[in-house]
């Protein structure tokens, strides 16, 4: 493979940045402090810590001013490897912090797409000098490096890590961005195909996983580990053996012609076909990173740095980035601080928990609870049969954790020995809280609450998981309504980080209050709701299933409808997210919205057979969708009126509009913000589409229904300003 460095630094030394800095007056510098180390043999190592005089609450970034200065810096210490006063140079961070990453916080202001290639040409410009200086560049990944600060790394010719880095990980894809200062092209050349397809798109896309010191050293990023405590030190101690040439670095996963000539290809086909069952077609990001990474395996470092260029220039002059850093920032400040939540210092502690149902539901409810509260939790149901088996699943999950390395054996033997279970309601006094996951039937779960008020204290709390019932009708038998609360989870428990927080007319403040602390503590991003149907992601998705359904229900075929809905870049077809949810579960959330809103939601007699049925998708023994099944096809036969996809895609864009605005008329949460927070974190919506109203805004459906749009004003399609990629 051939290499132009010197052609690639020349492309670059004539280009103009100015328009990036003028758009940068206030940008918060990452300076590039210099300081002398004496090496042996009379040897220097020029260490360049990088700083921004700012505490841990501000990481280091990369703005326009300060790759200038970096680059500038690298051009000093060129010159002073050119006279033979230093002899190696490394780069590493302030405590704790490499960098976070490129600062985005004016890509809002970019004015065109050749403004937006300089952003990109500039990271090469100023990180590429690490290869070009004469003497050997070192990077000591001494904490957190994201995105632009782990290509610094990644341009330099060696690198080490500390063993307690927090997270190190090329998170661009999930911003609709790709690795653009020379990522998509070192690390794969560096650590090879899979091992790059990992940190470039599977992880980001696994709700931005990152990478430890240790998972680096690994995969070959970093070429040795040290402990914190001694980490500079030993860093510079082993950068001086490196540079007098008596310690040899071993790089095993640099990949050779066998993997060049056949596993890269296939392992970038793979890859593509998991990203289209996945995330469909729509997001934009994960595919530009793949084609990189796949001409990444042949062509020279300025071949691909120009590719880079142009791939950013396009992603940064489109409607999804700034769409995916309104969704991030979403979830990054707004889910922290949520809107309406009383203060935190009413919240009643919480000493022990009860769990009303055994199912898979409930147990899923028991082991999270124990698991981040650390308190007793007793499980119950209505015979001791389905009570043991509750209990035995708990364990059982408990010792998955154990076997994978997630917990001690001392953990978990702490924590199976607060998970009990009984028949006897008595056994859940002193229960500070009380969760109920029994069948979705409002008679059933006011009784069950009614029953179990009489063993518990006044203080204690209860909360509900309904999906579509009403909370206050459900405390309607309770003798303190006051202390009833909608707290609902998504499946699987474990994985979806919402849940809404249903606050009732009865519920009151310390109740409230202490259903957001505890949310908060089992690690769950919470959004208040108030008590309507359906609250949020369920009338959302009731309105977007409840039209799928009548398009097909008036002759629409199944394989239209799935056309015309993948626009939305949904994980899920309609169909499929009905059977993941079960028919007969989907039929009823739509009857229970139709009941209460008869004008705007379809009432399908023809879902009720499917669910008698059983299946709409045919499926292999992989679990893989492989067409409709022609019973379900049969079922739903006999629509005289099929709709085109552009009709159904209207119909659904105009119907999300006018439903979501009536839902923010009637309060039922704060701001827009809200729903889109909550389509993110309880429905899978992709960041790339920024959440739902941005997307209706873009689309024009929001001027369409009701002559305006939900955020203004707007910036390319949304209304919050980007924040850093972190």
């Amino acid at each position: 493979m051939t290499d132009t460095t010197s052609a690639m630094s020349t492309d670059y030394a004539g280009v103009d940045f100015s328009p990036l800095v003028a758009i940068s007056a206030d940008e918060v510098v990452t300076h590039s402090l210099v300081r002398d180390v004496p090496l042996s043999g009379g040897r220097t190592l020029a260490l360049l810590t990088l700083d921004n005089g700012r505490d841990h609450t501000r990481p280091n970034t990369l703005g326009p001013i300060t790759l200038l200065e970096f680059a500038a810096t690298l051009d000093e210490l060129a010159g002073r490897a050119s006279r033979g006063e230093i002899h190696g140079v490394a780069v590493t961070g302030k405590p704790f912090i490499l960098a976070a990453g490129a600062d985005l916080s004016k890509v809002g202001e970019i004015p065109s797409r050749e403004v937006g290639k300089l952003l990109a040409q500039l990271g090469h410009h100023a990180l590429g000098k690490l290869s070009t200086l004469g003497v050997p560049s070192f990077v000591f990944i001494n904490g957190l490096a994201l995105g632009g600060g782990l290509e610094i790394a990644l341009n330099a010719d060696y690198r080490s890590v500390d063993a307690t880095a927090p997270a190190i990980a090329l998170p661009e894809v999930f911003l609709g961005l790709i690795p653009g200062w020379g990522g998509s092209y070192l690390l794969p050349n560096l650590v090879g195909i899979e091992n790059a397809l990992k940190v470039i798109i599977e992880n980001p896309l696994k709700n931005n996983r990152t990478l430890t010191g240790a998972d680096a050293l690994e995969l070959g990023i970093a070429d040795v580990m040290f402990r914190s405590v001694t980490f500079l030190e030993e860093s510079i101690a082993w950068a001086d053996g490196v540079i007098a040439g008596t310690t040899a670095v071993s790089r095993p996963h640099v990949p050779g012609k066998i993997e060049r000539l056949v596993k890269w290809d296939a392992a970038i086909g793979i890859a593509r076909k998991m990203l289209t069952s996945r995330i469909g077609e729509v997001a934009a990001s994960p595919y530009a990173a793949l084609d990189l990474l796949k001409a990444a395996k042949s062509g020279s470092k300025a071949e691909a740095f120009a590719r880079e260029d142009d791939v950013l220039a396009d992603l940064i002059s489109g409607d999804q980035l700034p769409a995916s850093i309104y969704a991030f920032n979403l979830v990054q400040k707004r889910a922290r601080r949520p809107a309406g939540a009383p203060d935190k210092a009413l919240a009643r502690p919480i000493g022990k928990v009860g769990v009303i149902g055994a199912g898979l539901m409930a147990s899923q409810f028991a082991l999270l609870f124990v698991r981040r509260l650390r308190v007793p939790v007793v499980i119950t149901d209505l015979d001791q049969a389905r009570v043991d088996k509750g209990v035995a699943y708990i364990h059982g999950e408990i010792k998955t954790l154990q076997d994978k390395g997630r917990i001690s054996s001392d953990e978990a033997n702490r924590l199976r020995a607060l998970v009990t279970g009984t028949t006897d309601k008595a056994d859940f006094a002193g229960a500070d809280w009380v969760i109920e996951a029994v069948f979705e039937e409002l008679g059933v779960k006011q009784e069950v609450f009614a029953e179990i008020e009489k063993h518990i204290s006044p203080t204690a709390i209860l909360a509900t998981n309904t999906s579509s019932l009403s909370v206050e009708q459900i405390g309607a038998k309770l003798e303190h309504p006051e202390r009833l609360v909608g707290f609902h989870f998504f499946n699987p428990v474990a994985v979806m980080p919402l849940i809404e927080v249903v606050n009732t007319p009865a519920t009151d403040e310390v109740t409230l209050a202490t259903a957001m602390v505890i949310a908060a503590k089992l690690r769950k991003n919470a959004v208040i709701t108030r008590d309507t149907p359906g609250f949020v992601v369920n009338r959302v998705l009731a309105k977007l299933l409840g039209e799928a359904m009548h398009a097909v229900d008036t002759g629409t075929p199944f394989e239209v409808v799935n056309g015309a809905l993948s626009p939305f870049g949904l994980p899920m077809t309609p169909f499929e997210l009905l059977e993941l949810v079960g028919l007969k579960v989907g039929a009823h959330v739509l009857d229970t919205h139709h009941a209460a809103f008869p004008d705007r939601f379809f009432e399908s007699t023809n879902l009720h057979r499917l669910a008698e049925h059983g299946t709409i998708l045919d499926r292999n023994a992989k679990g893989q969708v492989t067409g409709f099944n022609k019973g379900a096809q049969k079922i739903v036969a006999g629509g005289t009126t099929p709709m085109t996809a552009e009709q159904i895609l209207r119909r659904v864009e105009d119907g999300l509009a006018d439903e979501i605005k009536r839902m923010l008329d009637d309060d039922v949460v704060h701001a827009p913000e809200d729903i889109d927070l909550c389509m993110l974190l309880g429905a899978g919506w992709p960041f790339q589409m920024g959440g739902v109203t941005p997307y209706l805004d873009r689309v024009g459906a929001s001027e369409r229904v009701f002559g305006g749009t939900f955020h203004t004003p707007m910036i390319r399609g949304v209304s919050a300003a980007p924040a850093v990629l972190n």
